[in-house]
């Protein structure tokens, strides 16, 4: 156990802006400072007048260390008056305030008390290991674990360890403060000897307040301790987190340190044997020695993070990713990835194989949990890695969290933006290594989770480039199964093609029979296949890659191009095109009786400069994204949205068009419905008809004049 004590506070913390500071990540330094001020104030007081503050301080571990017994009996002689007798000391009125936020408003979860005393333990034992690797005269006699006694019919949880201890001086001079932090301290100086920053990375006390969360759940705590200090004599501590605490000399103590929590009414849930393993598996499953609660051994997986990579089987990860996500499938990639600077970071991270969202599931959670020093801080962990990353399973573990005083919630600031820059950067050059190590692995990873990497394209705008290089595409020149990266598009471009195309239909079919893939495929233009609803937002987010730009092929950006390609294809068959299309003049007239006929929705009708086959087009149209959009703005996605007026573009050389020429001089009234039907056609060759059904009275009038005649 840590080092336990409390100093009086300064009166002027005990408003109500104390706790709100304390529940939103006050700083030790900050009551310490009041603490050392109250100290000065009090002057001549006696030592027990001075201690009259007392209390067991979580992370106040001492610099030397602490006692533990392993007996889960009160010893004889401390029942039979002990050694000495017992000085009753009674908490000033600051000091029972401060204690009273501590124990019922620092936590949001009475269960952490557990995650709490466990800490407190596996400091005390790793002190104690490190004194032993020092070669210092210290008594260990016992293994160093930690033991968990449930005793449903006293009502009691006792917790046990086999760690280092206080003598009667260190007790005296950690007398102070309820956030004294021995353990910061013993880190301070650890850090100081080159031989033994490793150790001192591997205690996690930081705070000194942790202890207080046992009177969460207990409505009196006895602690058993006796420095592993040789000679050193045991004592007695005891307190209902009220009015006053006693303390004694006592006998029979093994070196370590034993806390009993006698359990309140409403906290009897914590009696359960099964409950507590479960939340020792959630905070402390990690912690670098053994704990047993009634005998049973609890922690036993390994934290893996923290091994050498090429030390980690297949077997073993495929058992941590199980462990940490919860779930039954293998892992398809795995990352163990470590940094000392600029910020310390262990991790292990993992791709699943299947994408529960993909199965109906509802949006997942985070899936990589926060640590520190093995001991968990944050599952699920909201603010470490971008939203578009939540498929991603696993641990990360650092020692330079900015944590809030009840080490629950981090504190945002530029050290939790770094962690979450590296961690990403990492993430993303993983899976672009992946790529290139297994295309065809990829590929299936791709599409099962291919739809994260586009969220990630749409949202996280300082690694789009980068992220840009994970997306697959079908395209027209391979079959559909082929998927081909950006980067693969761009080397195989012909040295003319100054940007990339690309075209978003509901299937392949769709568009690859499209009027505005057919000059693409005449000209042997690769182009991008895009079916899903999110593509259109990735590409118009994305907007260029490598310097080139990303175009749609239905969009008014391909004119240029379209001109050029229709130019030198009118050039070579200059004869046959005069002799089969309408002349300039009997075009001109026809789009200027077009116009006023297909009436609001057209801003303009023009002789199209693109190679097709079909009769007419529309182009400067909003795109079918964009009217889902609007839709979804709307609040109704089946409701019909009007269309913006758009441009229609006519081929001059088609049958059909020829013959609207001149039968709007023949029957002008027909001539309308085939004009209003060859703008519906291509409304939905567009994609962008809502309610094709409104058209068909006028496709049946038609027929029957063309089968009257």
């Amino acid at each position: 156990m840590s080092q336990f004590a409390i100093r009086s506070v300064n009166s002027r913390f005990l408003s109500k802006s104390i706790a709100r500071r304390l529940t939103t990540a006050l700083p030790a330094p900050a009551i310490i400072a009041a603490s050392a001020a109250a100290a000065q104030r009090a002057g001549a007081r006696s030592v027990s007048t001075a201690a009259s503050s007392m209390h067991l301080a979580r992370a106040g571990s001492l610099a030397a260390g602490q006692l533990r017994a392993y007996s889960t009996e009160q010893p004889a002689a401390t029942a039979a008056g002990g050694a000495g007798a017992a000085e009753k000391h009674e908490f000033k009125a600051e000091t029972k305030k401060l204690l009273h936020i501590v124990a019922h408003s620092l936590y949001s979860q009475r269960e952490v008390f557990v995650r709490e005393l466990i800490s407190n333990s596996s400091d005390a034992l790793e002190k104690l290991r490190h004194l032993q690797a020092t070669s210092q005269d210290v008594s260990a006699e016992r293994p160093l674990e930690i033991n968990i006694t449930v005793d449903a019919d006293k009502k009691t949880i006792t917790f046990c360890d086999s760690g280092v201890g206080m003598t009667a001086e260190e007790l005296k001079e950690n007398l102070g403060t309820i956030a004294r932090s021995g353990s910061k301290a013993y880190i301070e100086k650890m850090k100081d000897s080159d031989d033994t920053k490793d150790m001192a990375n591997t205690i996690v006390g930081q705070f000194g307040v942790g202890f207080y969360s046992a009177f969460m759940v207990g409505d009196k705590i006895t602690v058993y301790t006796r420095s592993a200090t040789p000679g050193s004599e045991g004592y007695c501590w005891e307190s209902d987190g009220l009015g006053s605490y006693t303390l004694q000399k006592s006998e029979g103590i093994d070196v370590g340190t034993k806390i009993v929590i006698s359990v309140k009414e409403d906290a009897d849930e914590f009696l359960d044997k099964s409950k507590l393993e479960t939340i020792i598996k959630k905070y402390s499953n990690f912690v670098g020695f053994p704990i047993t609660v009634n005998g049973e051994k609890v922690n036993t997986v390994d934290a893996l993070w923290t091994k050498d990579k090429n030390s980690i089987s297949d077997e073993d990860h495929a058992n941590f990713y199980r462990f940490v996500s919860r779930a039954w499938d293998e892992p398809a990639y795995h990352l163990v990835y470590k940094a000392d600077g600029p910020l310390s970071i262990r991790s292990i991270l993992y791709v699943p194989t299947k994408n529960p969202e993909a199965l109906g599931f509802d949006r997942i959670k985070p899936g990589v949990s926060l640590y520190s020093r093995k001991v968990l801080i944050m599952p699920n962990a909201e603010n470490l890695l971008p939203e578009w990353l939540r498929f991603i399973q696993g641990v990360v573990d650092s020692e330079d969290l900015p944590l809030n005083l009840s080490r629950e919630l981090l504190q945002n600031g530029p050290i939790i933006m770094r962690l979450k820059s590296i961690i990403t950067s990492r993430i993303i050059k993983w899976l672009q290594e992946e790529s290139r190590k297994d295309p065809a692995k990829y590929k299936e990873f791709f599409k099962t989770f291919g739809i994260f990497i586009k969220e990630g394209v749409c949202q996280d705008a300082s690694n789009q480039a980068e992220i840009a290089k994970l997306l697959r595409f079908e395209t027209s020149a391979n079959d559909a199964d082929e998927l081909i990266s950006l980067n693969e598009y761009v080397e195989a471009m012909p040295s003319d093609q100054e940007h990339i195309y690309y075209f978003c239909t509901p299937n392949r079919q769709f568009g690859l029979e499209s009027p505005y893939y057919e000059p693409f495929k005449k000209h042997g233009t690769n182009v991008l296949m895009l079916h899903h609803p999110l593509d259109e937002f990735v590409m118009g987010r994305l907007s260029n890659f490598e310097g080139k730009r990303l175009i749609s092929i239905d969009s008014k950006d391909v004119a240029q191009v379209l001109k050029k390609w229709n130019d030198a294809d009118q050039a070579e068959s200059a004869s046959d095109a005069s002799a089969a299309s309408l002349t300039t003049d009997q075009a001109n007239e026809l789009t200027s009786w077009m116009l006023p006929v297909l009436g609001m929705h057209v801003k303009e009708v023009k002789v199209s400069e693109r190679y097709m086959s079909y009769p007419a087009i529309v182009t400067d149209f909003d795109s079918p994204a964009v009217r889902r959009m609007m839709k979804m703005m709307a609040g109704d996605s089946k409701q019909s949205i009007p269309l913006s007026p758009c441009n229609v573009e006519i081929n001059v050389n088609d049958p059909v068009i020829k013959g609207l020429y001149s039968l709007k001089t023949s029957d002008e009234d027909l001539a309308r419905k085939v004009a209003q039907q060859l703008f519906d056609n291509a409304l939905i060759a567009a994609g962008i008809m809502d309610d094709p059904r409104t058209m068909i009275k006028r496709l049946n009038e038609i027929l029957a004049s063309a089968v009257q005649k």
